[in-house]
């Protein structure tokens, strides 16, 4: 317990506190609430777009054979360089006071090429290779979602304990430690003032 003033006005600092942490504690402990459901509806969703990636990755071993001729064309035409993604467009938005980034698509740079230079596979090869891509996007912006929220929950968790385990109980135990001191006082005040009546009595006599 803080070095506290035993007063009637120290009291009532401490009971206007006790009310504010009390009033304030539900918010916080709905906060955190809210956090836990979205870190774990984001990270079903971060579990479930890795699973795609890595199918979508697995679907390319039809084409590994095929991809195999990659290494005997030049560098300039290089399956890469007809793949470059170029910007993730995403938008800010708040959830439970933490502005997190939604991804909404991945961009390319507009590489042209002559499919006179390239087997016919490779059309497809493209597209796989840009949907891999994309789920790479989008994972990149669910581990950050998943950080930033997580970083806010230790936030959160740490005032909630902070007001469960110390402000509250410390409030309530100023309270009643200035209440019986207090008491006490009282207590006194009416014994000096019996014996002091008494004492005036008999001096009467």
């Amino acid at each position: 317990m803080a070095n506290i003033k035993l007063t009637k006005n120290e009291q009532k600092v401490q009971k206007d506190r006790l009310r504010q942490y009390l009033r304030y504690l539900p918010t916080l402990q709905l906060k955190k609430q809210q956090l836990q459901s979205v870190i774990m509806r984001i990270s079903a969703q971060l579990e479930q777009t890795e699973a795609e990636r890595l199918a979508a990755i697995g679907d390319l071993d039809d084409w590994v054979a095929v991809f195999a001729e990659n290494g005997i064309f030049p560098d300039p035409l290089k399956l890469d360089h007809l793949v470059q993604p170029d910007h993730i467009v995403s938008r800010m938005e708040n959830i439970a006071g933490v502005s997190i980034p939604t991804f909404q698509e991945l961009t390319f740079r507009d590489v042209s090429y002559d499919v006179d230079d390239y087997p016919l596979w490779v059309d497809t090869a493209v597209v796989k290779l840009r949907e891999i891509a994309r789920l790479d996007a989008l994972v990149k912006t669910l581990r950050t979602q998943v950080e930033l929220l997580d970083k806010e929950l230790r936030a959160t968790s740490q005032r909630v304990n902070l007001f469960e385990k110390v402000k509250i109980p410390e409030a309530r135990e100023n309270i009643r430690v200035i209440g019986v001191y207090l008491g006490d006082q009282q207590t006194a005040a009416v014994v000096r003032g019996k014996i002091s009546k008494k004492k005036l009595k008999e001096a009467g006599q």
